[in-house]
């Protein structure tokens, strides 16, 4: 199925871009190959072919789980124009 210029006006209109009519040919040309690369990586048989998290073979690097920051919660607190109960109050916005 091939784009026509008419859709090429649709999809720029939904994605609020202009395009200029003597590109109209070109983008609908180049839409549609990417339309065709989707359908042949569709028409590949993946039965059987565990999905990857990741294409290399990593292994995630991982730091201990220990504080590095001081506790500074009274420190902001204290400037914030308003708290309560150790909440940060501010004006109200949904109704």
């Amino acid at each position: 199925m091939a784009l026509t210029i008419e859709e090429v006006n649709k999809i720029a209109a939904l994605a609020a871009i202009r395009v200029e009519e003597d590109e109209k040919g070109e983008y609908a040309e180049r839409l549609n190959n990417v339309l065709d690369l989707f359908a042949q990586m569709a028409a590949v048989d993946t039965t059987g072919v565990e999905p990857m998290a990741h294409p290399l073979e990593l292994t995630q690097r991982l730091r201990e789980d220990e504080v590095t920051e001081h506790d500074q919660h009274k420190k902001f607190q204290g400037i914030a124009p308003k708290v309560e109960a150790g909440l940060y109050l501010v004006p109200q916005v949904i109704e």
